[in-house]
């Protein structure tokens, strides 16, 4: 048997356990992987909105980081919230130095309560220094337009001018996320070295869409932990297909749930209760 694989999550904290490190935890152990984590930012949230944010300093996180390196194997890491320059660098030195098989980023600038939660150095950095490290970037459409400093796409045209500009930032596979489209559909625009193509969905009616876009990134690492070493294009394309299946089926059963007052959770372990 193949050894079960280990993933890490780099990110903030959410204490309603929806989005952030929590949500990452959840997704990448209802998918089969150990999972380990990174704290990047301790966040007073909840299910209504962002009341605080408290970034963890960089040397801080780096010790977390080679402390944990230099025991366990990791074979796939998603990187969600970074607050700032210096922890993009010291997350780009270690990652380089003791590069794991795969880099998944989550590029978290905006709450899906509209909170900003990074300021514009670090957005610099993220997009500077963090995409051009990462395999897959999962950008949705406000934060494509705030790393390309553009207006957010309002169509699929206008997603698919945009999917250039996205590429120039170096990650191999960007998957530019429609969610914020209007319609009956929610259509991602993955690119990849071989081309570009749509991953097209229904629009589940749901206002449990709290950490939908950690689900996704975490559920696209767990998925690429699990490939083989020597894995090429269609399998990485497929591993971000059942990423994103399995999301739908998590905002599917979000309605089990019952947390909060505000924009619930999806369902991390909807096939398991």
């Amino acid at each position: 048997m193949s050894p079960i694989p280990h993933t890490l999550t780099i990110a903030g904290s959410d204490p309603s356990g929806g989005a952030g490190l929590q949500g990452d935890l959840k997704t990448l152990s209802a998918l089969g992987t150990y999972a380990t984590n990174v704290i990047t930012a301790v966040i007073a949230q909840n299910t209504r909105g962002v009341a605080a944010v408290h970034p963890v300093p960089a040397a801080v996180i780096g010790e977390q980081l080679e402390n944990l390196l230099d025991d366990v194997r990791i074979d796939a890491v998603k990187i969600g919230m970074v607050a700032d320059r210096a922890v993009a660098e010291t997350l780009a030195e270690t990652l380089e130095r003791r590069r794991p098989r795969w880099i998944v980023l989550d590029p978290v600038m905006v709450a899906k309560s509209g909170d900003v939660l990074v300021d514009a150095p670090g957005i610099a950095a993220v997009r500077d220094i963090l995409v051009p490290l990462a395999d897959v970037i999962t950008p949705n459409l406000p934060e494509a337009a705030v790393l390309l400093e553009a207006e957010a796409p309002r169509s699929p045209d206008a997603m698919e001018a945009m999917l250039p500009g996205l590429q120039a930032l170096k990650a191999p596979y960007v998957l530019l996320k429609g969610g914020h489209l209007s319609g009956e559909s929610c259509p991602d625009l993955l690119a990849t070295p071989e081309g570009s193509q749509w991953l097209p969905a229904p629009r589940i009616a749901t206002d449990n869409l709290h950490g939908t876009g950690c689900a996704l990134s975490s559920a696209i690492a767990a998925h690429l932990a699990h490939l083989p070493p020597d894995a090429t294009g269609p399998a990485i394309v497929e591993a971000i297909g059942e990423a994103k299946r399995w999301l739908h089926a998590a905002l599917d059963a979000s309605h089990r749930l019952a947390v909060g007052h505000g924009r619930g959770p999806v369902h991390h372990f909807h096939a398991l209760w």
